[in-house]
């Protein structure tokens, strides 16, 4: 039979894990294989990056699922039902799908999150009209969303030695003091699972920026934190200053900041610091390259 779409296998993943017992990945790959009667041939289809298929497609399902706060993973490659997910299962629905998934508030929010982008509408308002070009767009700031909060999940669980060295690091690669070796001399750990020091504005040290980061889980940074590191930058009559954190900026404090007139302070959320870290190319790798190409209508000219 037909290789199944990620839609027809979120409801099917669901089923799996409806006992409630924690499963990994690979035990949901070989039942759903079973389940649609996958022949080997089937299951060794590959897109043209080399990439299996149906193993993308049970990733991708159990990546919505997840959003939607369907399952969860309690720990690295296992997978359990949520009650959310329970109550699902007894509304008895034929299929599950992403228009279905949009009733839940925390996967219209992953979906929103592209880039700060709205979804291309369709050529005629039609479903299923997109332009190939826009599907791959689309597609792209799906996987990028994606990509940015497994890279901040990450952030937050690391030792706070290690994020000083990844914010050093992404500094460094958007121009910063020069060399990270030269960065980490200009700053000093703290026993504030962050980082509180200085970094040169260029390499050539002309001026200084004053950061301060917060490794924190979900706390959200309020207008005392700032105000408190705006304080810190008249001691040594500084003037700039980064404020970095892997939770988020309450409105005060993003009206504070913006309102100051005698120094500059910029705010990093989480979600921003990982989306640096993806134009800058730190903690990740490229996996794919896909070339799109159109005519040369000057080759064709005489």
């Amino acid at each position: 039979m037909p290789i199944p779409t990620y839609e027809e296998i979120m409801l099917p993943i669901l089923g799996l894990l409806s006992d409630g017992n924690e499963r990994d990945l690979k035990y949901c790959e070989e039942k759903l294989a079973e389940m649609f009667k996958l022949s080997k041939d089937e299951l060794n289809l590959r897109l043209q990056s080399g990439q299996r298929i149906f193993y993308s497609r049970v990733g991708w399902a159990k990546t919505y699922l997840k959003e939607a706060g369907l399952i969860e993973s309690p720990k690295r490659g296992v997978f359990r039902i949520t009650e959310r997910g329970q109550e699902v299962l007894k509304e008895n629905p034929k299929k599950l799908d992403s228009k279905y998934l949009m009733k839940y508030e925390e996967f219209r929010d992953f979906k929103g999150r592209k880039g700060g982008t709205p979804p291309i509408p369709p050529n005629n308002g039609g479903p299923g009209e997109e332009t190939p070009i826009e599907r791959i767009d689309e597609a792209f700031k799906e996987i990028r969303a994606s990509l940015a909060k497994e890279l901040l999940q990450k952030l937050k669980e690391i030792d706070f030695y290690k994020f000083e060295e990844i914010v050093l690091d992404l500094l460094v690669k958007m121009g910063y003091g020069g060399s990270r070796e030269e960065a980490k001399k200009a700053t000093r750990r703290t026993n504030d699972e962050g980082i509180d020091g200085i970094i040169n504005e260029d390499r050539l040290g002309l001026d200084r920026i004053y950061i301060q980061a917060k490794r924190w889980q979900n706390t959200v940074v309020g207008r005392p934190e700032i105000q408190k590191f705006s304080g810190a930058l008249d001691t040594p009559g500084a003037n700039k200053g980064i404020f970095i954190t892997t939770s988020t900026f309450s409105n005060d404090a993003v009206e504070y900041a913006n309102r100051l007139t005698n120094k500059k302070i910029i705010l990093i959320d989480g979600y921003q610091l990982a989306e640096y870290m993806i134009d800058f190319n730190v903690g990740v790798s490229v996996q794919e390259v896909y070339e799109i190409k159109r005519i040369d209508n000057d080759y064709f000219e005489e």
